[in-house]
């Protein structure tokens, strides 16, 4: 089956976007989830925003055909918009979850995230994470710790590139330089509502309010930097390639004390600190920004009023439902099933544009 280079799923929660050979995008309303592979075998990475499931079923079928279902799940980070449709994909999916091991308190039910920091960055969007979720998923014996390299994603390199979250990984395809960045930096100021609504295209560094390390954040970018990548698909925002993308990596990389780290706030003098049990220390709120963040309180509530609303839009048209008890068939061309049932004669036969559930 030939990608072009966009997909439509929906044309109101965008469409797949071909990343690179092998990569394939799908936003996920203020998200993006990857498809890594091909027909013979692939990972997704990430799960996206709560809600999604059956959009992301949907895109992995049109991408690989009806019934697919991926080796694994691999995630960057366990914040709330990267595996808030995890739950709802494993009970259609019986795939291992893997994830780094400094992620695990928060896969497995130990320990909550520490609270955003909705005083940084100065947009609607980091006011309004003071609403985002923090809580634990537990998916118990599921998930898996990563370990060197995966062999569901052969050619691909692991790295750990902790800031945003205490064992946020990336990763990277050395053959041709590919980079799956996750929130380690962005290509949007995802800080900023309009930024995220138009998906204007710039080099910045991971979410601010969401990040609780900034000298780790620091060093993960100088890294990612290094690897002088071809083309780099992350978190937020769209994917980016070409010198004029690495130039913009490099300068974040030198500059990133001015350009990305907050002149104040919760966690810039003072990190959160992690152990594999979860958090360890948490630093008190700036008394002096008290006010700011009561006043974000109120335009947080109605900002998430409307993302609640998108969202459950979104699952009356596309949430996953149960599959029926009959044997499916899938021919390429052109789609179609047959029942299972013993019988003498040629089985009729029916077209079908999507899943039936």
């Amino acid at each position: 089956m030939k990608i072009q280079e966009t997909l439509p799923i929906n044309k109101r929660y965008g469409s797949l976007q071909r990343v690179a050979p092998g990569v394939i995008g799908l936003p996920t309303l203020i998200v993006n989830v990857y498809f890594v592979g091909d027909q013979s075998g692939w990972v997704l990475v990430d799960a996206g925003m709560p809600r999604f499931a059956g959009t992301i079923r949907k895109a992995a079928e049109q991408c690989f055909g009806l019934g697919t279902r991926p080796q694994a799940i691999v995630l960057t980070h366990g914040h709330f918009d990267h595996v808030g449709s995890l739950e709802s994909l494993l009970k259609v999916w019986d795939v291992p979850v893997y994830a780094h091991k400094l992620e695990m308190p928060y896969l497995t039910g130990m320990s909550h995230y520490p609270p955003p920091d909705p005083t940084v960055g100065g947009g609607a969007m980091a006011l309004m994470s003071k609403i985002f979720p923090t809580k634990p998923i537990n998916l118990g014996s599921r998930v898996r710790t990563l370990t060197g390299e995966l062999p569901e994603m052969p050619g691909w390199q692991i790295i750990h590139t902790p800031g945003h979250a205490p064992g946020h990984v990336s990763f990277f395809r050395k053959r041709d330089a590919v980079l799956i960045a996750g929130d380690a930096f962005v290509t949007t100021k995802q800080e900023s509502f309009w930024s995220v609504v138009t998906r204007k295209k710039e080099i910045n560094g991971p979410p601010a309010y969401f990040t609780q390390d900034w000298i780790a954040a620091r060093q993960s970018v100088e890294h990612l930097a290094d690897l002088e990548p071809s083309v780099v698909a992350t978190g937020h925002g769209l994917p980016m390639r070409g010198e004029k993308m690495r130039h913009d990596l490099r300068h974040l990389a030198q500059y990133f004390q001015e350009e990305a780290v907050p002149s104040q706030g919760r966690y810039v003098n003072r990190p959160a600190v992690f152990n594999e049990t979860g958090v360890d220390y948490i630093p008190p709120p700036n008394a002096s920004q008290l006010p700011k963040i009561l006043a974000g309180v109120g335009i947080a509530a109605l900002a998430g009023a409307g993302l609640y609303a998108l969202i459950k839009y979104n699952q009356k048209r596309n949430e996953l439902k149960p599959m029926g008890t009959r044997t499916v068939y899938y021919d390429p061309e052109p789609p179609h099933y047959r029942t299972d049932k013993p019988s003498t004669h040629i089985p009729r036969v029916r077209r079908i544009t999507r899943p039936e559930y």
